[in-house]
């Protein structure tokens, strides 16, 4: 996807300070933490299409409004994914600026997943 400069910068501002995770990590954490809380912040179309087995929805949209009601726990340990890894990122900076202090995005989001064979159901 072709994304604009504006919105770019913005992501990459957010980098610096959200963890990234591979899918290895991301597959060993949520197998060694029963609580770990795998989500996706993508659209609800999306969502409904396909997606990871595993995964609770949240979307970008509405996580701000949702997320404390969802996850109260801000020690939860949360991996979010989006489609490519932009979002996941801005929604993880968002968390972390609500007090949630372990949170991460997945690097590559839901491309990454499926090209890895992660069970996906609709």
């Amino acid at each position: 996807m072709d994304h604009s400069p504006g919105f770019l910068k913005v992501v990459n501002e957010a980098k610096t300070r959200v963890v990234e995770v591979s899918l290895d990590n991301a597959r060993a954490r949520l197998a060694i933490n029963p609580k770990a809380v795998l989500v996706d912040v993508r659209e609800d179309a999306e969502w409904t299409k396909l997606h990871a087995v595993e995964a609770i929805h949240l979307g970008k949209g509405v996580l701000e409004r949702d997320i404390e009601r969802q996850l109260p726990d801000p020690a939860t340990e949360i991996i979010m994914y989006c489609g490519g890894g932009f979002r996941s990122i801005l929604s993880a900076d968002m968390a972390q600026k609500m007090g949630y202090t372990k949170v991460s995005s997945l690097a590559g989001g839901y491309k990454a997943m499926v090209d890895a064979g992660w069970l996906m159901k609709s």
